[in-house]
């Protein structure tokens, strides 16, 4: 069974297949510690981190799935494929830095 797009035409299920596990890896790795480091208790950590992989689940599929038109696929040009992964790489550099916050808070205390 392939999921289908708005339009009812079927669409490879593998790219929001993996953008889901990265979102459940990354949600249930960095999530609850990140979450308990800043002070959560373990049970609303794990639900935000839930809550967290739920929304990036709903996100890829809306992406992915829902949206995609296999119809329209071609090359993308070069200046367009160099300004993402510029914004990608400025986009795992922020989320490195947020995730680093709680290792630098106690240096910052004294």
């Amino acid at each position: 069974m392939r999921p289908e797009n708005r339009r009812g035409t079927p669409v490879d299920p593998v790219p929001f297949l993996v953008v889901a596990a990265l979102g459940f890896l990354g949600c249930y790795s960095y999530g609850p510690a990140y979450l308990l480091t800043v002070g959560v208790e373990l049970p609303a950590a794990l639900a935000l981190s839930t809550v967290a992989f739920l929304a990036a689940t709903a996100v890829a599929y809306h992406r992915f799935v829902w949206l995609a038109r296999p119809d329209l696929r071609g090359e993308v040009p070069p200046d367009l494929r160099l300004r993402r992964l510029f914004l990608g790489g400025l986009a795992v550099f922020g989320i490195c830095a947020l995730l680093a916050l709680p290792l630098v808070e106690p240096l910052i205390r004294p």
